[in-house]
């Protein structure tokens, strides 16, 4: 699932495909799940999941924008700030997850990640209403 696998092979296997991104300090706490049609979106520790339908556009975004990534290098990506380090910004953490391989992002401050996944980090943020707050 490195880059290079096009929207349409991707699409092919959109089921086996989740996006998980967390963002957490010692006081705060967010996470979304997206899968196939159903985002998950959880506000607080221990906090309720709130379920909001996916639409299937927003979907095949998500997986052109993954189309982009090369999976297998995120973990190494460097972050543009350093913020989390002083409590001045939310810990940020993606994860793209295909059948049972999981693809985790080195941390990142909250609203500034690394370029190669910005766009990514952001729509999974838009589809979630996690980005209004």
């Amino acid at each position: 699932m490195a880059k290079g696998c096009t929207n349409s092979e991707l699409k092919k296997e959109s089921e086996n495909i989740s996006f998980e991104y967390e963002a957490h300090t010692r006081g705060g706490y967010k996470k979304v799940l997206a899968k196939q049609d159903t985002v998950y979106t959880i506000k607080s520790r221990g906090g309720e999941a709130i379920e909001k339908k996916l639409s299937k556009s927003d979907w095949n975004s998500l997986l052109n924008l993954l189309s982009k990534v090369d999976t297998e290098k995120i973990k190494d990506l460097k972050a543009p700030s350093e913020k989390r380090f002083y409590d001045g910004a939310m810990i940020g953490e993606l994860k793209v997850i295909y059948k049972d391989k999981t693809y985790e992002s080195a941390n990142f401050d909250h609203g500034n990640p690394p370029a190669e996944i910005k766009d990514l980090v952001n729509k999974i943020l838009a589809v979630s209403d996690l980005d209004k707050e």
